[in-house]
């Protein structure tokens, strides 16, 4: 199989989880329509309210049937975004009662087949509304570079900010990835300026397609996000994206062959010389 339909989930996750829920079935239903293999689901998903990590960490058992009963009766794959989990990927406590921003991967048949917890957190000021973030004082950081391989790819996970680190994405590229996506909630003001050309380098200099689910739109009223989802190819180029604000859903085709080409005709893994 060299080709596979994907699908990046944009959404106006609020502070209910049945109607983040419901919104985000809605969503993959339009896009097992459409045919896709793979979905992705933006960053808090599930639950989108300062404050409510560890209530909505205590729901992990309800998302996750949600998760893989979607799996299942949509048929496709799906990188569910991130969701606040209380113990590590080793089952072990988190400490000082923070959680951590767990993206979880579920296959057609139902079955959890990866996991990966955001490693950079957003600790940042910004001249918006919220002014102050400090992912740090609720999460703990992961620390494992994972890669998930399905029937059509070797899909790269990484979470929002990850994305301003490109050794990451290097790394991701060393074990093989050729699918990257990016669950994301950057806010208005970083999005507008930095999301698509950070989202186009990182798939550049990775010879790999990108896949950016955002969420987008007013969440309170301090914190807005940029969304303008979108898939992009190894050579840098834009194949779909996300326009209006709110809730929707692009598709595009990702051809393997043409990433194998491209590595082919400029195999850049093999003139890197600083590590």
């Amino acid at each position: 199989m060299t080709k596979c339909i994907v699908a990046a989930l944009q959404m106006q996750s609020q502070d209910n989880l049945e109607d983040n829920l419901r919104q985000a079935a809605q969503l993959m239903e339009q896009a097992q329509q459409a045919g896709v293999q793979l979905v992705v689901l933006p960053e808090n998903f599930a639950m989108f309210a300062a404050g409510k990590q560890l209530e909505t960490a205590q729901n992990l058992a309800k998302i996750q049937q949600w998760l893989s009963q979607q799996a299942q009766q949509q048929q496709m794959w799906i990188v569910a975004g991130s969701i606040p989990c209380a113990t590590r990927p080793d089952g072990t406590p988190v400490a000082d009662n923070k959680v951590r921003a767990s993206c979880l991967i579920y296959s057609p048949q139902g079955q959890l087949f990866g996991r990966y917890d955001k490693i950079h957190l957003f600790d940042a000021n910004v001249a918006d509304q919220q002014a102050s973030y400090q992912e740090s004082a609720t999460f703990e950081a992961g620390s494992e570079v994972v890669i998930v391989e399905t029937p059509f790819a070797k899909i790269g996970i990484s979470i929002c900010y990850d994305l301003r680190f490109p050794l990451l994405y290097q790394a991701l590229r060393d074990k093989g990835a050729e699918i990257i996506v990016v669950p994301a909630a950057f806010t208005a003001l970083t999005g507008e300026a930095h999301w698509q050309v950070l989202l186009r380098a990182r798939a550049i200099e990775t010879q790999s397609f990108v896949i950016g689910a955002g969420q987008s739109g007013w969440h309170s009223a301090t914190r807005q996000t940029w969304g303008h989802s979108q898939v992009i190819d190894p050579w840098g180029k834009v194949l779909a994206e996300q326009q209006q604000t709110g809730s929707g859903l692009i598709v595009a085709v990702c051809d393997l062959s043409e990433l194998h080409l491209i590595r082919q005709q400029m195999p850049i893994l093999r003139h890197r010389r600083l590590f």
